[in-house]
Parts: structure tokens; C-alpha cells; sequence
């Protein structure tokens, strides 16, 4: 069965290319002209990636993926005109894996989907990894064979792009990874001008294992140079 990508934008002519485009590539492809029929469709259909423009008539696209959010963890593409950095955050801020402004250039569009599908189907099949070690960090215990982040115990709800970050840090904790290098491993593309888009995902990761996300002990930035998981010592 073909990967199913649903396409959500209330301008139909953009939705109509967007379809023939992945078709050709393969895709299955549900369309949705606003958020509350995109949710409706994801409660009827295995969508496995989301490609969703902002503004949209009854739910707009930003609320729509906040509730999306609350249940599933698929790829997020946000679709918009608008270019400016601010937009460009708060899309990835609240919970977006990648952000793609119109107009766009087709294989740039499906290069993203397919690296986000490829991503993704690797998270989300543990027989694809035969680890079953956990790695312990002070608070945290990320478990490799099910790509799983615990806090004190509970399951931490990740998206598929910040599992992927967690699982570059956790397994090199103390190590220094430069913006660029983690936009380059975790969206497997060359980089150009990261730093936003990389900022966004690890605030939002501190939100959710940081006792005092501000103050962060785990996920830390060095200035001018990168980002690291800090080795804390475990105590059992």
C-alpha cells in the first residue's frame, strides 16, 4: 500500500498540484480544504505525512495541527506565503517539523516529504533497530529500540523530529553539536541560515524535560558554538 500524504490548503488549485505532483511520485493523497475536514480525514485514513497551509477558513491551519498534536505524532509540513522568520518560528514552535513558503519549487516540496516519510517510517518501525539498551541521563532514560524519552519515569511525548534530536544527543552525550551539523543529520539536507529552525525544536524539547525550561540542566546551548546533552550522573 502506497504512504499516504494529505494535502490541506483552501485554495483547490494549489491542492490539485500539490496531488498530481506526489502522485506521480507514488503517493496516496488525501485532500482538505480547511482544518476541520483535514481532522476528519485523519480520523478515517492512515496518513503517515501532513502538508497543511496556515490560513484556512473554520480552523485555521496552526490550530488545526496544535489538536493534531494531542494524538499523533506524524510529519508536519507547514505551507505558507508567509516568508517572514517570526511565522516561520511560531509554525515550528508549535510543533511543525519543517516549514516550506509558496510559492515552492516541486522538488523541493517532494525531496521534503520524502526525507520526512523516510524519517519517519524509521522511528516508527522498532524492528528496524535491534537496540534495547537504555541510556541513562541524570533524570532522562531514552530507550533506542522504541525511540522512547522518559522523564521520572513517563514517556515524554516527542514529535518525530525531536526524537530524532534526542537520539543524537543522548547517545553523544557532552559532545558539542554545531547548528548546522544537527539541521544537516536530522533533516539529511545541506544547511543554510539553521539556526531558527533548530533553536525552535530544542525550546520546545526543553519545554518538556526541563524542570525549569530557562534555566535548562539537560539541553544546553554553548555559546557561539552549539548545542549538547550534559552528562548528569544517574542515581538509582
Amino acid at each position: 500500500m502506497n504512504e499516504c500524504v494529505l494535502v490541506v490548503d483552501d485554495d483547490r488549485q494549489i491542492v490539485r498540484a500539490i496531488a498530481l505532483l506526489l502522485e506521480k511520485e507514488g503517493y496516496q493523497v488525501c485532500r482538505a480544504y480547511d482544518g476541520m475536514e483535514a481532522l476528519r480525514i485523519l480520523a478515517e485514513q492512515p496518513v503517515r505525512l501532513i502538508i497543511m497551509d496556515v490560513m484556512m477558513p473554520r480552523l485555521d491551519g496552526l490550530s488545526a495541527m496544535m489538536k493534531i498534536r494531542e494524538r499523533k505524532n506524524l510529519p508536519i509540513i507547514i505551507l505558507s506565503a508567509k516568508t517572514e522568520d517570526t511565522d516561520k518560528v511560531l509554525g515550528l514552535s508549535m510543533g511543525a517539523d519543517d516549514y516550506v513558503a509558496k510559492p515552492f519549487h516541486p522538488a523541493e516540496l517532494t525531496a521534503r516529504v520524502k526525507s520526512h516519510l523516510r524519517r519517519y517510517t524509521l522511528l516508527g518501525d522498532i524492528n528496524a533497530w535491534h537496540e534495547s539498551d537504555e541510556i541513562w541521563n541524570g533524570r532522562l532514560c531514552y530507550r533506542p529500540g522504541e525511540r522512547t524519552l522518559y522523564a521520572d519515569g513517563e514517556p515524554v511525548k516527542l514529535t518525530a523530529t525531536e526524537t530524532k534530536i534526542i537520539d543524537l544527543l543522548m547517545r553523544n552525550r557532552g559532545r558539542i553539536f554545531p547548528a548546522e551539523e544537527i539541521y544537516e543529520r536530522i533533516w539529511e539536507e545541506p544547511s543554510f541560515s539553521p539556526e531558527n529552525t533548530v533553536m525552535v525544536h530544542i525550546r520546545h524539547i526543553r519545554e518538556k524535560i526541563e524542570l525549569n525550561p530557562k534555566e535548562p540542566e539537560y539541553l544546553k546551548v554553548v555559546w557561539g558554538i552549539g548545542y549538547k546533552m550534559e552528562k548528569i550522573e544517574t542515581h538509582f
